[in-house]
């Protein structure tokens, strides 16, 4: 393996009472940080645990209540993560998942604590891929740890990184380029990305990118809406957030079925998904989406690039 080249890693996950939806044990091979898992079903089981009753950081997340199709969370610490994170799940009723972090070895000062909070609630802020129900965001300055230490925090940190979308919250991924370098023109920011387009008998045009895993509808493209279609609850309430945040605004003048277009670009967990919304109706996005000025579709575009890469191997 070359220098600066990725290597993998053994994350373990453990249903404590043999459910997938119970009480669940996370952890990376050779890390000492222990994280938890419960709904609310389990919450008394999460904060029994002897390993919780322990200085940490805890996260409730859930349905932002403010927007369809968001999610909203709270990040604290405490000397006992127990404790604290029953105070913080009373006073708050968005949240569905509890999760605690803590060390197997009990090694974790409050000044630790506190700083990984800290950054942790930068960090997600800085993400802009949940709403954050902190009321204040501490800063990282004042939190006056040794060099070494926050070394330690900060590795802890990049952990988290790794396990935390593992187990369903995916906060801290920073936004692709083509949805946060929007000052620089369309073709500078997607320099090496294949671009695809939906090109539908009703006239809409919608062009999209791949990057990071993550499919970005471009800014200017067209949605059609009051299809009459039936749509998925998912897909739905993405659409309704696009239109209470301005993503979405109407195109006036158009004719029925009514059309609609991105102000700005936006990240899908799909193909499908982001066809879904484009089409307003039920869409496999990898036959819908074609290579920009090809018939190629999504599917055959990376069956081809599965191809060449085991070619090259």
């Amino acid at each position: 393996m070359s220098t600066g080249e990725a290597f993998g890693r053994t994350i373990q996950l453990f249903l404590v009472d043999g459910k997938p939806t119970g009480l669940r044990k996370a952890s990376i091979h050779g890390w000492t940080g222990v994280l938890f898992v419960s709904g609310a079903s389990a919450f008394g089981d999460l904060t029994a645990r002897d390993e919780v009753d322990r200085t940490g950081v805890y996260i409730l997340s859930g349905p932002d209540l403010d927007t369809a199709g968001s999610t909203r969370v709270y990040i604290g610490s405490g000397n006992s993560v127990s404790d604290r994170i029953k105070q913080s799940a009373l006073k708050r009723d968005f949240w569905e998942t509890a999760i605690t972090v803590t060390t197997s070895d009990d090694d974790m000062s409050k000044g630790h604590a506190e700083y990984l909070e800290a950054r942790l609630i930068e960090q997600t802020a800085k993400a802009g891929r949940v709403t954050l129900d902190n009321g204040t965001h501490p800063d990282t300055s004042r939190r006056r740890l040794p060099e070494a230490d926050i070394a330690n925090m900060e590795q802890f940190l990049a952990n988290l990184r790794i396990i935390l979308p593992v187990i369903g919250l995916d906060m801290l991924k920073p936004q692709p380029k083509a949805v946060t370098h929007t000052a620089q023109p369309v073709e500078e920011r997607t320099t090496g990305e294949v671009q695809f387009e939906i090109r539908h008998k009703s006239g809409v045009k919608a062009t999209a990118v791949e990057e990071e895993g993550e499919f970005i509808v471009l800014e200017g493209s067209e949605v059609l809406t009051g299809t009459g279609y039936v749509q998925h609850d998912t897909a739905t309430a993405t659409k309704e957030r696009l239109l209470a945040e301005g993503v979405l605004v109407p195109m006036e003048g158009t004719q029925e079925p009514a059309k609609m277009r991105f102000t700005r670009p936006w990240s899908f967990t799909s193909p499908s998904a982001a066809a879904a919304v484009v089409l307003d109706r039920h869409s496999n996005g990898r036959l819908e989406w074609k290579v920009k000025g090809a018939s190629q579709s999504y599917h055959d575009w990376q069956q081809a690039q599965a191809a060449k890469q085991e070619a090259a191997e």
